[in-house]
């Protein structure tokens, strides 16, 4: 993983915290200073749980199972689609269904209804339908597609959460735990850090800051994914070898007796 630095922090903003009226007791021990009125993020703190996030979600990747990407607000959401994208992963920037986990089933049935409506317009159906039935439907492939177009090709629940801001995500958390899914979020002085299995503290609002921690995030996804492709085809490679050497074993003792049987005719 590519080395953060406490530099690189500081400049992405990552320190600066909510104003010291609106924090969370709870996040106490992530924070250095106030200033100004301001609460100060420890930024040896983020470094030091930033690692730690990474270096587990790398894991999870490298076992073959996806990571949900959220995050909502504004400043956030094209950042988060981007780099879930970018790796391949599964994202939700519009609006948190409630029962998006725990009710997956019922989602996988909206999903499945999306994938039915492309279907109908490759295959002519749509275009035998009236015009007003083909504007409800358009309308509907845009809804279905602004809420679940980031998880269309999520067939299972996934096996982590990566959250931007977990107090506006609050529902995507509680279903996370309700389903014991890790969570991993950045943690802002406003949040309460107790129910994030990886939380790093770390400004939520800003956007180089959240570019910065989510590209880091990224990154360790990548380099999961790739550990897993060379493990692949190292085990593949092994299997190939094994395969060689019993065909080899097996003409070597398919060999041995007819050299015995031309002896035996010489001798005759």
């Amino acid at each position: 993983m590519a080395r953060t630095t406490y530099q690189d922090l500081l400049d992405a903003g990552v320190h600066f915290g909510h104003l010291t009226r609106k924090w969370d007791p709870k996040m106490a021990k992530y924070i250095f200073m106030e200033r100004n009125g301001i609460h100060i993020i420890d930024l040896n703190k983020t470094l030091t749980k930033l690692e730690e996030a990474a270096s587990a979600i790398k894991q999870i990747v490298k076992s073959g199972r996806k990571v949900l990407f959220v995050a909502t607000k504004k400043q956030a959401k094209e950042i988060i689609a981007q780099q879930a994208k970018d790796v391949n992963m599964p994202y939700v920037t519009e609006r948190w269904l409630g029962g998006m986990l725990t009710n997956f089933a019922t989602v996988r049935k909206s999903i499945k209804k999306m994938t039915t409506i492309d279907k109908m317009q490759k295959d002519g159906t749509y275009d035998v339908l009236s015009k007003k039935e083909k504007l409800m439907i358009q309308r509907e492939r845009i809804k279905l597609e602004n809420l679940l177009g980031g998880i269309a090709d999520l067939n299972r629940l996934p096996a982590a959460l990566f959250i931007i801001d977990v107090k506006k995500e609050h529902i995507a958390v509680a279903e996370a735990i309700k389903l014991n899914i890790p969570t991993f979020a950045m943690v802002d002085t406003n949040s309460d850090p107790t129910n994030i299995d990886f939380p790093i503290p770390a400004n939520d609002d800003a956007t180089k800051s959240i570019s910065l921690i989510a590209g880091i995030i990224g990154q360790a996804i990548v380099e999961g994914l790739e550990e897993r492709k060379r493990d692949k085809e190292e085990d593949a490679e092994k299997e190939a070898v094994a395969a060689k050497a019993a065909v080899d074993n097996g003409e070597a003792t398919d060999a041995a007796p007819g050299k015995r049987t031309r002896k035996a005719k010489d001798v005759e």
